[in-house]
């Protein structure tokens, strides 16, 4: 950890630091993810879907952007190369060779979903030891997340 002045005791800072760059890795795999099927996707309803990919892969990057700058608020190292995030991603790796709509509407709604996920943990996490700045940071990430999510999934028919 770098030297700071901010008031949060060492030991939360660390443990903040290590969480969000757990989730950092994550957003830059998602970003990827996103661009994936921006690039591939096929079928009824291409350019809505296409666009939509986009304005999230946007969202991702910016999630990214927010992690890595909490990072080095709080004293520590973003860790946010391509490959640290393919080493260090919990998101399950994207599937090559899909191109129909529906399948990268499927495969991007289950990375947002577990993405998601993860930073509702994260914020009780970060509340639970005390870093209610990184908890509150998380909670805006999920708010934005399960929106992007029901952008997404709202391009299936109901069922």
């Amino acid at each position: 950890m770098h030297t700071t002045h901010n008031t949060l005791d060492a030991d939360i800072r660390a443990k903040s630091a290590e969480l969000l760059n757990l989730h950092l890795a994550a957003a830059i795999d998602l970003h990827s993810q996103t661009k994936q099927a921006h690039w591939n996707v096929r079928g009824p309803g291409f350019l809505a879907v296409h666009q939509l990919f986009d304005a999230v892969s946007t969202m991702a990057e910016g999630w990214s952007d927010q992690l890595a700058e909490r990072t080095g608020a709080l004293g520590g190292t973003a860790h946010g190369t391509t490959r640290v995030a393919a080493d260090r991603s919990f998101l399950i790796p994207y599937p090559h060779g899909i191109a129909g709509v529906d399948a990268h509407i499927f495969a991007m709604s289950g990375s947002l979903a577990a993405f998601g996920q993860s930073v509702r943990n994260a914020a009780a996490a970060a509340a639970a030891y005390g870093d209610m700045d990184t908890s509150d940071l998380f909670t805006e990430i999920s708010r934005s997340t399960d929106q992007q999510l029901w952008f997404v999934e709202s391009h299936l028919a109901p069922a």
